[in-house]
C-alpha cells in the first residue's frame, strides 16, 4: 500500500473526527430548542392550570379532649386541660370518572395540550361510634368537613357543591388539611357520634395541563377515564386494569384497594407529621403526551450522525479505490458538511411541520445536492446518481432507525453486518499492495 493511499485514509479519519464537532453543535441547539420550548410551556401553565391531582374526599372531625397533663415542677400533680384533635376518615367506597376533552394551546411555534374535564366522584363512609374514639374519653364535637385536595386550585371554573346523605353543601375555599395541599371543603352537619353509613356524590369541573393524577383513597376504589386524545402514557403507580385506545381516543379503568396501595396507613403517617411523600406518590394516572417529539426524534437522528458520516465516507472511498478516481479530502469534507446541515435543516423544518414531512424534504433536498455535487467529484453522472441512491437508502434506513425504537440496536447491527459484508465482497479480488496514485484524474470522464 502506498504512502499517499495511507495518508488519505489518516486525512479521511482525522476529517470524520473534525466534522463531530458541527454535529455536536446541532445537539447543543437541539437541547437550547428544547429548552425554549418547555419555557413557552411553563409560560402557557402560569396562565392556566398546570397538572393536576385529586385526592380524596376525606371526612374530618375537629374536636376537643379533655386531657390530664403534668404540671411544670409538680410531677405529682396533674391538671385538666382541652386539647384540640382531629379525626380523620377515609371513604369506605370511593368511584371516579370523567372524560377529557383537549384542546390546543400554542406560544409562539411551541404547542402543548390543555384539557377540561368534568369528575363524578361518588362513594361513602363508614362512621363508625364516636368516630372511632374511646368511649371513656370526655370530648366535645366541632362542626365536621369534608376535605378534597387538587393541585392546582386555578382549574376550578365552577363552584361546585355536593350531597351528603340527604343534604346539599356548598364547597369553600381551601382543603383545611395538610396533607391534602391546596383543594377545597365543605361544611357538615353536626356530628352526633352514632355510627352510621353515608353516601356521597358531587362533580368537579377541572381544567389542567399534561397529567391527571389521583389518589385512590378509598378502602376499594374505582377510577374510568376517557378522552379525545389518542396518545395516553398511564403513569404513577398503578396501572389500568383495562385500556381501550382507538383513533376516537382511549378508555382506562382502574381498581384499587388498601391491601394493594396501603393508602390508609399512608395518609395516617402524613397526617400525624411523618413523612408525605410516599403518600403523595402513591397516585395513579394519565399523561397526555404529544405522539412525535421533535426534539426527541432529532436529538436521536444526531446520534446516528457518526455513522451516517462514516458510511457515507466509505462509500466515497470505496468508490475512488475501486474506479481509480481521486477524490480530494476537501471533497469529503464538503459532503460532511452537507451531511450536517441535513440535521439543521431537519430540526428547523420539524419545528413548523410534523417530524415525518420535515425529514422528508430535508433528505430530498440533501440527495440533491449531493447527487450534483458527486457527479462533478466522481467524474460521471450515472456515479453521481449511484451516491445518490446510496444516500438516499441511508437516509431511509436512518428514519427506520428512528421510528423502531425497540428494535434500534437490532436494526443498527443487522445494518452494519450488511454494509461490512457488502465491502468485503467488492474488494474480494483487490490487491491492496498494488494501490498506487490513481490512473485516473478527477475529470477524466465525462458526464
Amino acid at each position: 500500500m502506498s504512502r499517499a493511499l495511507m495518508w488519505k485514509i489518516a486525512a479521511i479519519g482525522g476529517l470524520i473526527i473534525l466534522l463531530l464537532i458541527p454535529l455536536g453543535m446541532v445537539d447543543g441547539l437541539v437541547s437550547g430548542r428544547q429548552h425554549y420550548r418547555e419555557q413557552a410551556i411553563a409560560s402557557i401553565a402560569d396562565g392556566t392550570a398546570g397538572s393536576q391531582t385529586l385526592a380524596g374526599p376525606v371526612w374530618v372531625l375537629p374536636y376537643k379532649q379533655l386531657v390530664l397533663e403534668p404540671i411544670e415542677g409538680k410531677p405529682d400533680q396533674h391538671r385538666e386541660v382541652w386539647r384540640d384533635r382531629a379525626a380523620q376518615l377515609l371513604p369506605d367506597k370511593l368511584a371516579i370518572s370523567g372524560r377529557l376533552k383537549t384542546e390546543t394551546r400554542q406560544r409562539g411555534i411551541y404547542r402543548t395540550q390543555v384539557y377540561n374535564t368534568e369528575l363524578t366522584v361518588t362513594g361513602h363512609f363508614q362512621l363508625p361510634v364516636r368516630a372511632g374514639i374511646a368511649a371513656d374519653a370526655q370530648v366535645r364535637w366541632g362542626r365536621p368537613y369534608l376535605s378534597v385536595g387538587i393541585s392546582d386550585v386555578r382549574g376550578i371554573k365552577a363552584s361546585p357543591n355536593a350531597n351528603w346523605g340527604s343534604s346539599r353543601v356548598e364547597f369553600a375555599p381551601g382543603a383545611k388539611l395538610k396533607a391534602l395541599g391546596g383543594g377545597i371543603h365543605a361544611s357538615l352537619a353536626e356530628y352526633d357520634g352514632a355510627a352510621t353509613s353515608v353516601p356521597f356524590n358531587f362533580k368537579l369541573s377541572l381544567d389542567g395541563m399534561g397529567d391527571l393524577n389521583v389518589l385512590p383513597l378509598g378502602r376499594d376504589s374505582e377510577v374510568s377515564l376517557q378522552s379525545d386524545w389518542r396518545h395516553p402514557s398511564f403513569s404513577g403507580r398503578f396501572l389500568p386494569e383495562s385500556r381501550n385506545i382507538s383513533k376516537e381516543g382511549f378508555v382506562a379503568r382502574w381498581r384499587t384497594s388498601w391491601f394493594s396501595t396501603n393508602l390508609n396507613e399512608l395518609f395516617e403517617q402524613c397526617a400525624a407529621g411523618g413523612q408525605c411523600e410516599p403518600f403523595q406518590n402513591a397516585r395513579l394516572g394519565v399523561r397526555l403526551i404529544e405522539p412525535v417529539d421533535v426534539y426527541l426524534q432529532t436529538d436521536r437522528a444526531v446520534k446516528y450522525g457518526f455513522l451516517f458520516v462514516f458510511l457515507t465516507f466509505s462509500s466515497f472511498f470505496l468508490t475512488e479505490v475501486l474506479k481509480r478516481i481521486a477524490i480530494h479530502p476537501v471533497q469529503y469534507a464538503l459532503v460532511g458538511l452537507s451531511l450536517a446541515v441535513f440535521f439543521l435543516l431537519l430540526l428547523s423544518i420539524a419545528e413548523q411541520w410534523a417530524f415525518g414531512p420535515a425529514y422528508l424534504v430535508a433528505a430530498l433536498a440533501c440527495v440533491a445536492q449531493n447527487a450534483f455535487y458527486a457527479s462533478h467529484a466522481l467524474g460521471s453522472l450515472w456515479r453521481g446518481l449511484g451516491f445518490a441512491s446510496l444516500l438516499s437508502a441511508l437516509y431511509g434506513l436512518l428514519y427506520v432507525l428512528l421510528r423502531s425504537e425497540d428494535h434500534a440496536l437490532l436494526l443498527g447491527s443487522l445494518l452494519l453486518f450488511g454494509l461490512l459484508t457488502v465491502v468485503m465482497v467488492l474488494t474480494r479480488k483487490l490487491d491492496w499492495y498494488d494501490l498506487g496514485s490513481p490512473t485516473k484524474s478527477n475529470h477524466a470522464e465525462e458526464a
